[in-house]
């Protein structure tokens, strides 16, 4: 798989999958995608590598970060206008924008601070600040799908009593399905 995607990837490429996570079901359910995990290209040193909010923020191959989502499926997604936008200079600032995450904690709670940051929160944080594009339509947690039980097991799992309905955030769903990206497989 990753030896026929690398030919068609460019550094700044988006890249989604559905999670094996313990929270990818719930994630699914509330925003009604398979998609529950995504992560940003880069190529170092001839390899492709994801830039990802896991525990913590790291990167990894493209190969293991395949491997780790579901039949090894994924979606590549790119900036519509990438060829005048993703200059040698936007790429740098770019790459610098995710730097200042690496080694921070996975957001958990979903909150929109830097403190601690989940995967679509740091893609779309690097592009706000490197391009000044906002990719995907931001919500807040009232917005979902909160009513499946599976749902409502992880958010009285994560919040008790206090949900946080009106915290702004980013799905990977809302991405993928940004008029900003076109697909690249």
């Amino acid at each position: 798989m990753v030896a026929q995607l690398a030919p068609k990837l460019r550094n700044g490429d988006l890249i989604f999958q559905t999670s094996r996570s313990a929270q990818s079901q719930a994630i699914q359910l509330a925003t009604h995608s398979p998609y529950s995990h995504c992560g940003i290209l880069f190529q170092r040193n001839g390899e492709w590598r994801v830039f990802e909010a896991v525990q913590p923020v790291s990167e990894t191959s493209l190969a293991a970060w395949a491997a780790r989502g579901q039949d090894g499926k994924v979606v590549v997604k790119r900036l519509r206008d990438a060829e005048t936008v993703l200059t040698p200079a936007a790429l740098k600032r770019l790459q610098a924008a995710g730097e200042q995450y690496r080694g921070k904690n996975y957001d958990l709670y979903f909150g929109w601070s830097d403190d601690r940051i989940y995967c679509s929160e740091l893609l779309w944080k690097m592009y706000r600040q490197a391009t000044g594009h906002e990719i995907g339509k931001l919500q807040t947690l009232r917005e979902f799908d909160l009513g499946h039980p599976a749902v409502q097991a992880k958010l009285q799992e994560r919040y008790g009593k206090h949900i946080p309905l009106d915290e702004r955030v980013i799905s990977p769903v809302r991405m993928l399905e940004s008029e900003e990206l076109v697909t690249v497989r």
